[in-house]
């Protein structure tokens, strides 16, 4: 008799760490993968920030619209 309630609790608890280990699994698998971040920069005349990759970089000074860059030069 004690031998097969060690046997059954044996049982348990490997089918506790196989649904626990799969468990891991699929939430590591669904996890969102992080991108690198940008740089981001702010324009030179109004002050919102964007990504470097959207900027209008003249001589050096980033904007965020082409309007800014001609606003700020005169």
């Amino acid at each position: 008799m004690l031998i097969k309630l060690i046997l059954l609790a044996l049982g348990a608890w490997v089918v506790y760490r196989l649904v626990k280990s799969y468990g891991r699994r699929i939430k590591q698998e669904d996890a969102p993968k992080l991108e690198a971040g940008e740089d981001m920069v702010r324009c030179a005349h109004c002050g919102v920030h964007l990504p470097r990759s959207e900027s209008i970089v003249s001589h050096g000074v980033s904007f965020c619209t082409n309007e800014h860059r001609q606003l700020h030069q005169k």
